[in-house]
């Protein structure tokens, strides 16, 4: 048994493949709140290979440039393909006008939920849909 750490490990990573990987980290950080914890050039000027992000509420995502390799490879195909993220927030009222001033575009409003949620849903700016609220799932 390791005494001298201990370490609570999120098992759930989104990875996100997006045409221009600096412009997302830019959105994730100043828009969202995330933090960049690791990041790598990629073999293109200006692209990312890898980049770890994490939230301030647990977890958190990986992010690449789909021109991170000078070959194509299997995971690039998905960078057409919106994905969509939920993320946990306490009090996304304050996110809410951050989200919007870097550019997200609405889907859905805040809004009260009939199952006790507050939350919101935008898209960034290349498409993957993120909603933020205040529902963290029902206890095991």
């Amino acid at each position: 048994m390791n005494t001298t750490q201990n370490t609570v490990r999120i098992g759930v990573w989104p990875t996100l493949i997006y045409r221009d990987g600096p412009a997302a980290l830019k959105f994730l950080t100043e828009g969202l709140g995330f933090t960049v914890v690791a990041s790598y050039p990629g073999e293109a000027e200006g692209s990312i290979a890898h980049a770890e992000l994490h939230w301030p509420h647990g977890g958190g995502v990986m992010v690449s440039s789909v021109d991170r390799h000078a070959e194509p490879n299997e995971f690039d195909r998905f960078v057409d393909q919106a994905q969509g993220i939920y993320l946990v927030h306490d009090d996304p009222d304050s996110l809410y006008p951050q989200v919007i001033a870097a550019g997200a575009k609405v889907l859905r409003e805040l809004r009260d939920e009939d199952f006790g949620s507050r939350n919101f849903s935008v898209t960034d700016f290349e498409g993957n849909a993120w909603s933020i609220g205040t529902y963290a799932g029902e206890a095991p």
